[in-house]
């Protein structure tokens, strides 16, 4: 018989009538790209179906907005109430039963924050929006709810839940938490009515949430799983505390079937990155919420936030912190995690780096973009199977992120590839970040990686790099050149001192650094590297000649790093450009006045380069060429991956 090695994790649950296959969650995550006509399209149901086949026990969708006219708290949101809607969700439910999951729609309302610069149904939106109390913001006048639009707004989450059982879902989430309408009733920070709904009274400004509870209830009938996601804590100062939380979960008690915790306040940027852990912070930073409910509460309890790794799972459920662990970002970095976890394959499994580029490109593109896991917002194309390959000789130059995933994909399709890297370890640039404690799972994917190469046949010669000569010798069919990027110089006198360094060697030397470091460019390399020094020990500055940083296109991980920057004092001086490196430190001008800046080292982190003249050297040494990365222009790990598993799975089609 099969021993799991997590039998708790993996052991079914019943809430309601319903049993779920396992304890593991796939949480509510949003699939943004409508049509522009407030329906989703048919890369939503694959999206979510992706995470039923990977072994989830319920997967839960984006936000379904009870109350089209006053409820959307942005363009991409669906409405519950437009018509024909059914027919749109029935397909996505459809799509996730079909693997053994229950499917679970998301029933929200934005409140206060509904309609800011919006359109609704094609017409200017009125701007109109009610919340707890009559109060300005954005600048505009919030309306206070008065016991009629109270009692419209119970009744549209019934009619929610009622559709979602219609439509095929097996279980509706009640998003009570993260600032949406019913967070903003439940909070005291929003919530001073002086009447039944609100107050210094816990009853009072549950009652609203209760009362949708009790309206779902009725909706749904008994043994229709309810789940209710609040935030355990806000997070932030001013913002109520665990004990609220506990305060909050004991009205709940017994209204719901499952009391999904949380944290934060989506509308606070200081904790957004706790609502969406950071890589900054420990694995399951969230859970001692859901462990402190748990022991106040006879209803069953789900975590969440930062969890990834199965040995903390197992040991949630087992020591009885949760009943439930929920994941978002795990999911999209792997779909598969559950069923690898449970058949005692989690090393194969792809670590969430929590770097955020899945919700940042969704938010810019309308699509969930994984850096680690190039099938992220392809899954509708991901459904059919591209014609057999013709087999193939392929040489991959470069064993960086980019090279490292072409030559797997390319194996996978069954051909022959040679993979080529001319320093002695795959990784590229990325391995300089070995140890830092915030870019373990960036450790544990380059790794993981290059362990999968070395179970494939793929040719793999390190210490060697790719020139016309070799490539002549071996007569690839393809040529594949990922070659990277190399540090950029700026033109900067004493940049080629003694004292200066790239960022790269930085991170490799960081022990023998001097006790006073400054960094000129406050990019990600330059902000992370600071962060990563202060922990070492380190007195650090940064210099950057804009008046901000730099996201590289991950506009959300700057959220978690503006957090750090400030736990951390780490000082970054914006609008000030260096005019020369010296042996005591920096000369800059800020303002139009100059000044010194003393440090020890000097670190150059203002960009790459692409090696472009080395990768377009082989541009004629195979009929089909190739390039990808940063030796294009500058890439991060999701751009990478995407075009190296693209442009791979693709080569053989003639």
């Amino acid at each position: 018989m099969y021993k799991c090695k997590y039998p708790h994790l993996f052991s079914p649950i019943v809430l309601g009538n319903t049993l779920f296959r396992n304890r593991l969650f796939a949480s509510p995550t949003g699939y943004q790209n409508v049509n522009g006509d407030g329906y989703l399209n048919e890369g939503a149901a694959a999206y979510y179906e992706r995470k039923a086949m990977g072994g989830a026990a319920s997967v839960a969708t984006c936000e379904g907005i009870v109350d089209g006219e006053f409820g959307k708290g942005g363009d991409g949101h669906i409405s519950l109430d437009s018509t024909f809607i059914d027919r749109n969700l029935s397909s996505v439910a459809n799509a996730i039963k079909s693997y053994g999951a229950v499917a679970s729609l998301e029933l929200a309302h934005a409140g206060m924050y509904a309609n800011r610069a919006l359109s609704f149904f094609g017409a200017v939106s009125t701007g109109v929006a009610y919340g707890p109390v009559e109060r300005e913001l954005d600048g505009r006048l919030i309306r206070a709810m008065d016991d009629e639009m109270i009692e419209r707004t119970i009744n549209k989450y019934a009619q929610g839940a009622a559709l979602a059982k219609r439509c095929g879902f097996g279980m509706v989430t009640v998003h009570a938490g993260h600032g949406w309408m019913l967070h903003q009733f439940l909070s005291p920070l929003t919530n001073t009515r002086s009447d039944k709904w609100g107050g210094p009274d816990i009853e009072n400004r549950a009652r609203l949430t209760v009362s949708v509870c009790e309206a779902i209830r009725k909706a749904v009938g008994p043994g229709f799983p309810i789940e209710i996601r609040i935030s355990g804590s806000e997070c932030y100062d001013g913002g109520y505390d665990i004990s609220e939380g506990v305060a909050i979960a004991k009205q709940l008690d017994g209204k719901v079937d499952l009391i999904h915790v949380s944290s934060g306040n989506h509308e606070v940027e200081e904790v957004f990155a706790v609502t969406h852990p950071s890589m900054f912070l420990e694995d399951g930073c969230n859970v001692k919420y859901a462990a402190e409910i748990k022991k106040h509460v006879k209803t069953p309890v789900a975590t969440i936030g930062a969890l990834g790794d199965p040995e903390l799972m197992e040991e949630i459920i087992a020591s009885n912190k949760a009943d439930v662990v929920e994941a978002a970002r795990a999911l999209l970095a792997d779909p598969d995690f559950p069923n690898k976890v449970r058949a005692g394959r989690e090393d194969e499994t792809r670590r969430c780096m929590r770097c955020l580029s899945c919700f940042s490109s969704e938010l810019t593109y309308g699509e969930p973009y994984c850096a680690i896991n190039p099938e992220s917002g392809r899954e509708l194309e991901m459904r059919y199977d591209v014609p057999p390959a013709i087999k193939k000789k392929v040489l991959v130059a470069g064993g960086g992120v980019g090279g490292m995933q072409a030559a797997l994909t390319c194996a996978s399709r069954g051909h022959e590839v040679i993979l080529c890297e001319k320093s002695g370890r795959l990784g590229g640039v990325l391995r300089c970040e070995e140890g830092v404690y915030f870019k373990k799972n960036l450790e544990f994917y380059l790794n993981q990686q290059a362990a999968a190469i070395g179970k494939t046949a793929i040719d793999l010669r390190l210490n060697t790099a790719v020139t016309p000569e070799l490539a002549a010798d071996i007569g690839p069919d393809v040529l594949i050149a990922a070659l990277g990027s190399s540090s950029l110089t700026p033109n900067i006198p004493g940049l080629d001192g003694p004292n200066v360094m790239s960022a790269e060697e930085a991170y490799i030397s960081a022990d023998k650094l001097g006790s006073s470091v400054v960094i000129l460019g406050a990019g990600l390399v330059g902000v992370e590297l600071g962060l990563h020094l202060i922990e070492k020990g380190k007195s650090v500055k940064i210099i950057e000649m804009l008046d901000h940083i730099s996201d590289g296109g991950n506009f959300l991980h700057i959220l978690g790093l503006k957090v750090e920057i400030k736990k951390r004092g780490l000082e970054i001086e914006f609008n000030t450009k260096a005019k020369e490196i010296t042996a005591s430190g920096v000369i800059c001008v800020s303002n139009g006045k100059e000044k010194t800046v003393s440090a020890d080292n000097v670190i150059c982190a203002v960009g790459r380069t692409p090696v472009r003249e080395e990768a377009l050297a082989l541009r004629f040494c195979a009929p089909e060429f190739y390039m990808l990365g940063d030796c294009v222009s500058s890439r991060n790990i999701t751009a990478a991956t995407s075009e190296a598993f693209m442009i791979a799975r693709n080569i053989g089609r003639f």
